[in-house]
């Protein structure tokens, strides 16, 4: 079997029981570092429901990283352009973001937008930075999935778990998903770094938040909150910088509202409303 990221010949190092029912194999790219599943035909029944049961983590993790995401964006970018949530789910994340003040839309052909409606991408939209939270895994063909997202934004922050330099053994590492069947592609610190290289984009990485960009940021920044992390300072530092940025920002709560009043009166959203 081919390697889904540079196309070379990958090995098939295991075996796992994929929704306690499937014994499906799994290849290993030495040249990449990447990891993928066989050819992932149980998807249909994996996908019976699109966000799985066993994500009892969604709204602490959407919470979270509505804060990281908030300081990268606002310190890093500019604030006042437009952003998209690319594989939105729900659409929490583009409605806390929102509500941080900055202008996030909602994008995911699988999902209903129950939170964020009203809100949904306009391909006509110029965006500056995309997200991409916990998807990654999921993309049976993620190159293609990829460069859906660089022809809407140069910029991506994503979170997957990185996988380890010693592979771990199917009941080693939660994050293959054995009982949910949806996680089929497994990313190391090297296969990130080729994509990086493929698309001639810089590379950052803090545990399992990611950043693909056009825009050079100077290495010390990530060494710096590395060091924050191991002296457990660092959430310190992050509610006094989350409290300058709401002290800056407006929320869009209200406003939105309002906008949506507006539109169910003239009907454009009679639909989805």
């Amino acid at each position: 079997m081919r390697c889904k990221i540079c196309n070379l010949i990958t090995e098939n190092i295991f075996e796992a029981r994929i929704l306690n029912k499937y014994n499906i194999r799994y290849f290993y790219c030495n040249s990449c570092g990447f990891l993928q599943t066989e050819e992932p035909f149980w998807l249909n029944e994996a996908y019976n429901e699109v966000i799985n049961i066993y994500d009892t983590g969604i709204l602490s993790r959407n919470l979270e990283l509505s804060k990281t995401s908030s300081v990268i964006i606002y310190y890093l970018y500019n604030r006042k352009r437009k952003f998209l949530d690319y594989a939105g789910g729900y659409g929490i994340f583009t409605r806390l973001m929102r509500d941080v003040g900055f202008d996030f839309y909602w994008h995911d052909p699988y999902c209903k937008n129950l939170i964020a409606r009203g809100f949904e991408y306009n391909h006509n939209d110029k965006i500056d930075l995309l997200t991409s939270f916990e998807s990654f895994e999921h993309f049976v063909n993620p190159i293609e999935e990829i460069e859906k997202m660089l022809s809407i934004s140069k910029n991506i922050l994503f979170t997957t778990g990185i996988l380890p330099v010693a592979i771990p053994q199917p009941q080693d590492w939660w994050y293959y998903g054995m009982e949910h069947g949806q996680h089929v592609s497994f990313y190391s610190q090297k296969t990130l770094e080729f994509i990086a290289n493929k698309y001639k984009l810089n590379f950052y990485s803090f545990r399992s938040i990611h950043l693909l960009t056009e825009k050079q940021i100077n290495p010390a920044v990530f060494k710096f909150i590395k060091y924050l992390h191991k002296l457990k300072l660092y959430n310190q530092i992050e509610k006094f910088l989350l409290d300058k940025i709401n002290s800056k920002m407006r929320n869009r709560m209200f406003n939105d509202m309002q906008f949506l009043i507006r539109k169910t009166k003239e009907n454009s959203y009679e639909s989805t409303l």
